[in-house]
């Protein structure tokens, strides 16, 4: 019986697949997550789409050659996930480390492993001494060894180092991969080196020379700054699979934030893609995306800040005072329609008087102006002398007390 590949489907059809990397190249950030909370990211993620979560997220779980631990917990999440997501392993281009990957998913639902191959001639010499050529032919054969092996595992080839490579000589590769049984093609920026005009005529070039039975999928690093915007132009090439990773965590300065990469694929996706778009087979549910991130933050001690887009701890803060009166004018979204994150009124040396009368009433105190005026003048001189812009609740509610008792409010 045929494997039905339904991420494969899915790309084809022109909706979205996320291959979500914070698991497997995040551990090249310096990371490491637990099998355990591989499980728990790779539920909650698949949950963001309902029952369609295989067919818009394949997890790489795991690269099983580093360790036996690592072996294991890639195949916890394939034998725990695969009905939230499509599960998948990551190897090296040797017939053990296939064979080995495909041991590390087997039996799971979706099952799919990636084997990266070098595309240029430059990286090609420096992993396997050899030319890009002859590494991209042998791919062809560990594609059909998965394929024969019996395991039902899908195979994926991701090409290392693509801008650097010849496009005719990937495209080419690309068709043979297919042939034989690839689901799906990656095309890595190693470097992470390109720059928006170029990554659209890369993956342009790729998909007009490959033809529509390739399913190309971005793997795009941030080392200038430019994943998000690289990635944004291949799907406008017309891909329609994008790798990313929670807080863009992965090696070097990461790569594309998938938080940030879906936010804004589905909240401006006619605006990004025209109006004629249709990605998805369950439109995601970005309410989820704060609390994953934050415990994708717990669990790898990368801290959420300020100025962290879209699930930073300054979204849907105010502090100022016409932000205050007119919050929907200085937002470019509203955070608790969108993102269920609800308003929140900071005090800080920027405040107003409407801003400390707010404070002061979520904290059980009514102002009067004469009061609104001291403790305007308390706020903003305590935020000077402590070199810290923002007034906690507690301490406003201690200054406050000390003057009367709350009244009902």
């Amino acid at each position: 019986m045929p494997i039905i590949d339904v991420v494969r489907e899915t790309a084809l059809a022109g909706r979205l697949v996320l291959w979500e990397e914070s698991a497997r190249d995040g551990a090249q950030g310096k990371t490491l997550m637990s099998a355990g909370f591989r499980v728990e990211l790779a539920r909650a993620q698949g949950a963001v789409f309902g029952a369609d979560g295989p067919r818009h997220v394949v997890f790489a779980a795991g690269f099983p050659a580093v360790c036996r631990e690592e072996f294991d917990a890639t195949r916890r999440v394939a034998l725990e996930a695969s009905d939230a997501v499509s599960p998948a392993a990551v190897c090296r281009a040797t017939s053990a480390d296939v064979l080995q990957a495909c041991r590390a998913v087997q039996g799971a639902a979706h099952a799919r492993i990636m084997i990266v191959v070098p595309a240029s001639d430059e990286i090609a010499d420096a992993m396997v001494h050899r030319t890009a050529a002859e590494a991209l032919r042998d791919a062809v054969d560990l594609v059909r060894l998965v394929r024969d092996s019996g395991t039902g595992v899908i195979p994926d080839v991701c090409f290392a180092d693509a801008p650097r490579a010849d496009i005719a000589l990937m495209a080419a590769a690309a068709g043979e991969l297919t042939a034989a049984g690839a689901g799906l093609i990656i095309v890595a920026d190693t470097t992470g080196d390109l720059l928006p005009a170029r990554a659209g005529r890369l993956f342009a070039r790729l998909r007009a020379q490959a033809g529509p039975a390739v399913v190309f999928v971005t793997h795009l690093h941030n080392d200038l700054g430019l994943g998000l915007a690289n990635t944004l132009e291949g799907v406008r090439a017309g891909v329609r699979g994008v790798s990313s990773s929670w807080l863009g965590v992965a090696e070097r300065s990461g790569m594309v934030a998938t938080e940030q990469l879906l936010f804004l694929l589905a909240h401006r996706t006619a605006e990004l893609l025209g109006d004629d778009a249709d990605l998805w087979h369950t439109a995601p549910d970005l309410t989820r995306l704060p609390a994953i991130a934050r415990a994708v933050a717990g669990e790898t001690g990368l801290p959420l800040s300020v100025t962290t887009p879209i699930v930073g701890t300054g979204v849907g803060t105010i502090s100022t005072g016409t932000p205050f009166v007119r919050p929907a004018t200085f937002q470019p979204f509203d955070p608790e329609a969108v993102l269920g994150i609800a308003p929140t009124v900071l005090l800080t040396h920027l405040a107003s008087g409407r801003v400390v009368r707010s404070v002061a009433a979520r904290l059980g105190y009514e102002l009067t102006r004469e009061e609104t005026t001291t403790a305007l003048e308390w706020v903003k001189s305590e935020a000077y002398r402590r070199n810290h812009p923002v007034i906690p609740d507690a301490d406003f509610a201690e200054f406050l007390a000390t003057r009367r008792e709350p009244a009902a409010v």
